[in-house]
């Protein structure tokens, strides 16, 4: 399906999705525009992440490092497709349109956006195996589910090695549940202590993934306690950037937002479901 054909219904998702996010933090005294909405675009194609682009999405995350890299060089080469054919119609000069073209080849070769219109950014959501790491780095600014110290360390060397920084959040499994990836609650000032002054990472957080449960007020507890655990963080480690809280998807994310988050990870509600 075309982008073309996916916008107005996903105008109307998008819409519907920041109307809740705004009657969330508005609950609880907090600016919206604080909180930045993740689409999560996995199995979803190119053109999907286009529209949704197109109707103002500006960050999106994949869960799967053989998906997600060669999306990311679709969605460069589409949106700079679309920014040239703009610029064409617009009557720019043949400088300008060579200087687009050059970037749409950066894009193509670096699966990074780099044309003028605005960017996208890729989150590495998903469990990250540190086999992967170089597949990682040339398409996501963001990793956010940091789950090992020898991961994190791991990344600092291919990043550093690239001459690059990219910014990580620590994925804290606030629950203690075995099914799922992430530092226990105890192990958190350590892991931030080994990996905080590693070079070319910034750290910016922490993220959780809250059970699955039938009542969203069921996930209160959990989200409640990763932000307990990022203010305890902050008091011992205040050097660090301690802006982001990752919590919350679809089925909780107001519950979440109503506890502290800044990014909500959310993929149903705006894509639908899995292809």
């Amino acid at each position: 399906m075309r982008a073309s054909s996916l916008v107005p219904d996903l105008i109307e998702r998008i819409v519907a999705v920041q109307a809740r996010i705004a009657a969330a933090a508005a609950r609880v005294g907090r600016d919206p525009a604080g909180i930045t909405l993740v689409a999560v675009s996995k199995t979803h194609g190119a053109d999907a992440v286009v529209a949704a682009h197109a109707a103002g999405l500006r960050v999106f995350g994949e869960n799967r490092v053989e998906e997600a890299g060669p999306k990311a060089a679709a969605v460069a080469e589409l949106l700079a497709q679309k920014h040239e054919l703009a610029r064409s119609e617009t009557g720019q000069s043949r400088e300008a349109r060579s200087e687009t073209g050059q970037s749409r080849e950066l894009g193509r070769s670096s699966f990074v956006i780099r044309h003028p219109s605005p960017i996208v950014a890729w989150h590495m959501i998903g469990h990250l195996q540190s086999r992967k790491v170089e597949d990682v780095l040339p398409w996501a600014s963001t990793v956010q589910s940091v789950d090992s110290v020898k991961l994190a360390a791991r990344l600092s060397r291919f990043a550093a090695a690239a001459g690059r920084e990219i910014a990580i959040l620590l994925e804290v499994n606030v629950a203690a549940e075995a099914s799922k990836y992430g530092f226990v609650p105890a192990e958190a000032p350590a892991a931030v202590e080994a990996i905080a002054a590693l070079p070319g990472l910034r750290l910016q957080g922490l993220m959780t993934m809250a059970p699955i449960v039938a009542d969203p007020e069921a996930a209160r507890p959990v989200f409640a306690g990763l932000r307990c655990l990022r203010d305890d963080l902050a008091r011992r480690f205040p050097a660090v950037d301690w802006r982001h809280l990752s919590m919350g998807m679809t089925d909780d994310f107001e519950v979440a937002i109503e506890e502290g988050a800044t990014m909500v990870r959310i993929g149903r509600a705006i894509f639908g479901e899995r292809i």
